[in-house]
């Protein structure tokens, strides 16, 4: 039987040019020297591995991928691992007009963009001061390249109900898949493991980044009807992915809205591996536990493919075994 688990996230580096409070911590985070990270021939061999054991869908994620260098060359190595039909990025778009067009050339199918904001003044104050035009030109440059779907993910940070008016009219008059993504508080340890876990495998109680720090998203959903009325769209309508947003369209939108909550308890339904630009391959984002496969990578072979069936094995589906462990991370450490 074909493993569930098919879907790979790469982190390739841990620095980014934004400062997003809910990603990273206002002081940063220890940055990795260039030798501690994997190399792209590291990655490449690594993804080859997981592609035999029935990965097939590679995300290239950060920090932000774009700003380490040759990005563009390891999309053309991991396009052309065999095995993999599916290669996307995540980025938060800001160098992504000057790279769209060779990022598709080079074999990126398609682009998530993180945009939390299309107030100028807003954006910057999410953002620790980055400017909003780079991106809005970085999401012109990947509909012009052809990167399809484009999604833009937004976190629903307190204010953006006053924006959901132009959200919707970017989908009405563009093929954009806005997802808004109710906060999920993280620590890199089970995200407030020791204060217990829901029965959605996410962090209950109020605290550090509890869930009352952002907008819920039944409410949005709701403020969402009063200006267009959603029909809710499943496969193929929805935009491709297989992630755990639910999609809704509305009478002349040329893309969706979706959403990301909480609520919907995905955890079962979760089919992905991480791998951290440091070589640490994590089944469960809210576990923390991790296994160093970079020494496994040098030496190839049975051991790094057994080490990859023992994280796939031993993920997370049962909410009752989450439980901290490993090092601490911020989310921008990870990959998301």
């Amino acid at each position: 039987m074909r493993s569930p688990v098919d879907y790979l996230r790469i982190s390739v580096t841990d620095r980014c040019n934004f400062r997003c409070g809910y990603c990273m911590p206002p002081e940063g985070v220890p940055l990795k020297r260039h030798d501690e990270i994997l190399s792209y021939e590291e990655i490449i061999s690594f993804t080859r591995a997981t592609a035999g054991l029935g990965i097939s869908r590679v995300r290239i994620t950060g920090g932000e991928p774009l700003v380490r260098r040759r990005c563009v060359d390891l999309v053309a190595g991991l396009a052309a691992v065999d095995g993999v039909d599916d290669l996307s990025m995540t980025t938060n778009g800001s160098l992504l007009a000057a790279h769209a067009a060779a990022l598709k050339q080079a074999g990126l199918g398609r682009v998530n963009i993180s945009i939390d904001s299309f107030h100028p003044g807003r954006f910057g104050k999410i953002t620790g001061g980055a400017a909003l035009e780079p991106c809005l030109a970085g999401i012109d440059a990947a509909l012009s390249a052809g990167l399809a779907p484009v999604k833009l993910n937004a976190v629903m940070l307190p204010g953006i109900e006053a924006e959901l008016e132009a959200f919707v009219e970017l989908v009405r008059e563009l093929p954009l898949h806005v997802r808004f993504i109710e906060l999920m508080p993280f620590d890199g340890r089970g995200s407030e493991a020791s204060r217990g876990c829901g029965p959605d495998g996410l962090p209950a109680g109020e605290g550090h980044g509890a869930a009352g720090d952002g907008v819920n998203g039944a409410r949005l959903l709701e403020l969402l009807g009063e200006l267009v009325h959603l029909e809710p769209l499943a496969a193929p309508r929805a935009p491709a992915g297989g992630g755990p947003a639910c999609y809704y369209g509305f009478n002349g939108a040329r893309g969706s809205l979706g959403m990301i909550s909480r609520a919907d308890h995905f955890c079962s339904r979760c089919n992905r591996l991480r791998l951290t630009a440091d070589g640490r391959l994590w089944g469960c984002l809210f576990s923390g536990e991790e296994t160093d496969i970079r020494p496994l990578i040098a030496e190839g072979g049975g051991a790094l493919a057994t080490a990859i069936s023992r994280t796939i094995n031993s993920k997370l589906y049962d909410w009752r075994r989450c439980s901290p462990g490993g090092e601490r991370r911020a989310m921008a450490q990870i990959g998301g």
